[in-house]
C-alpha cells in the first residue's frame, strides 16, 4: 500500500458495506464487518486493504494473497486464503473503482491546489467576466474579457481563460492550462498544461512560402470530458472542433482543427488525430495512433496502439499495423513474414 500522506481514506468501509454498495456477493456473512481502509494491487495486498483479482492469468495470485477483502469473480472465490472477506462480482475491476472513488474522492476529482476558497486576490479578472458564487479562481490565474464560469468549477494558478469563453459548472482547469475560443460544459477536467482553442495548422502555400489561413472557428467541449496534461486542442478553422460528452482523453495527446469526436471515446497518449477526421461514439484508441486528414472512423472501432490510419474503419472493427488493416489480417501478414524469415535463416545455414 502507498503511504496516505497525500490520501487519506474518507472513512472506513466494511465488506458488508462495500457488498451493498457494489453489488458484490459476500461469499461469508461473518467477514461483514471486516474494515476496509485502504486500495492495493493484488501482489502487495496489505492489513486493511481491498484488492481484486481478474482474468486467467491472475488466478495464480488468489492463493497468495495479504488483504482485508478480494473482488474476484465467481470461478475464484474459492482460491482465497482464510480470513479475506471475498467479494464476488462480474466485474470485479469496475467495482474496485467505484470503491475507490468513495474512499479517496479528493484523487478521482481535481480540487484546489492551494487553501484559497472564492476568488484569490492574486488573481486578474476582468471586470466584464461572471464568476458564478462557489467558484474558485487561484492565485495567478488570469480571467479574460466576458468570460463565465460556474459554480463549482476550479481555475488552477496560472490558468489563462481567454475573452468569451464559457466554462461549465463544477469543471477543473488545471495549473498553466489555457483554454481559448471554446464553450466548455459540465465537469470537465481540463488537466495542467493543456492548451485548448489555439490556431489549428493551417497554411497553403504562396509566392513567399507557406502563407496561414485564418482559423475563425471555436473548440465544444461537451459535458463530462477529461483532458490530460499537456495535450492539445486546436480550433476548428471555419467549423467547430467538437470533443463529444464523456471522452476520456489522456496526456500529451494532439487534436487538429475540425476534428469530431463522439460520445463516450477513449484516447490514450501520445496519439495524434489530423485535420477534419470524424470519430463515432464509444471509439478506443490505444497509445501512439496516429490518424490521416479526413478520415472517418466508426462508432465501436477499436484501434491498436502505435498504428498509422490512412483510410476509413468500419463501426466496431478492430485494426492495428502500419498502415493500418484489420487486425485479423495484419496479424497474418505478420505470421507470414515471420515464416518466410524463418525459412531464409534455415535455407543460409543450410548452404
Amino acid at each position: 500500500m502507498t503511504d496516505p500522506v497525500f490520501f487519506a481514506p474518507s472513512r472506513l468501509y466494511t465488506a458488508g458495506e462495500v457488498a451493498n454498495l457494489t453489488g458484490a456477493n459476500l461469499v461469508d456473512s461473518s467477514h461483514a464487518d471486516i474494515a476496509i481502509q485502504a486500495l492495493a494491487p493484488a501482489n502487495e495486498g496489505g492489513n486493511g486493504a481491498l484488492v481484486f483479482v481478474d482474468g486467467k492469468r491472475n488466478f495464480a495470485l488468489m492463493h497468495s494473497l495479504r488483504a482485508a477483502a478480494v473482488l474476484c469473480p465467481a470461478d475464484f472465490a474459492g482460491k482465497a486464503p482464510q480470513g479475506i472477506a471475498v467479494l464476488v462480482h462480474p466485474r470485479p475491476q469496475q467495482a474496485f473503482a467505484m470503491v475507490g472513488r468513495l474512499l479517496f474522492p479528493q484523487a478521482a476529482t481535481p480540487g484546489p491546489m492551494t487553501a484559497e476558497t472564492g476568488i484569490s486576490p492574486h488573481a486578474h479578472i476582468d471586470p466584464s467576466a461572471h464568476v458564478e458564487i462557489g467558484a474558485i479562481v487561484e492565485a495567478g490565474a488570469v480571467i479574460g474579457p466576458d468570460v463565465s464560469i460556474g459554480a463549482g468549477t476550479v481555475i488552477a494558478p496560472h490558468a489563462v481563460i481567454g475573452r468569451s469563453c464559457k466554462i461549465g459548472r463544477d469543471g477543473y482547469i488545471g495549473p498553466n492550462a489555457s483554454i481559448q475560443y471554446a464553450l466548455i460544459g459540465n465537469r470537465v477536467i481540463i488537466h495542467g498544461g493543456a492548451r485548448i482553442g489555439q490556431d489549428g495548422f493551417g497554411f497553403v502555400g504562396g509566392a513567399k512560402g507557406p502563407e496561414r489561413v485564418p482559423q475563425i472557428g471555436r473548440v465544444i467541449i461537451q459535458d463530462d470530458v477529461e483532458i490530460g496534461s499537456n495535450s492539445t486542442v486546436d480550433r476548428g478553422a471555419m467549423s467547430d472542433t467538437v470533443i463529444g460528452q464523456g471522452t476520456k482523453i489522456d496526456n500529451l495527446v494532439q487534436i487538429a482543427h475540425n476534428v469530431r469526436i463522439g460520445r463516450n471515446c477513449i484516447i490514450a497518449g501520445l496519439s495524434g488525430i489530423s485535420g477534419s477526421v470524424t470519430v463515432g461514439d464509444n471509439v478506443t484508441m490505444g497509445g501512439g495512433v496516429g490518424l490521416a486528414d479526413h478520415l472517418t472512423i466508426g462508432p465501436g472501432a477499436k484501434l491498436a496502439a502505435r498504428s498509422g490510419f490512412m483510410s476509413n474503419v468500419p463501426a466496431g472493427e478492430v485494426w492495428g499495423g502500419y498502415p493500418a488493416q484489420p487486425m485479423a489480417e495484419a496479424l497474418r501478414e505478420i505470421a507470414m513474414l515471420r515464416r518466410f524469415a524463418k525459412s531464409r535463416k534455415q535455407g543460409d545455414g543450410n548452404g
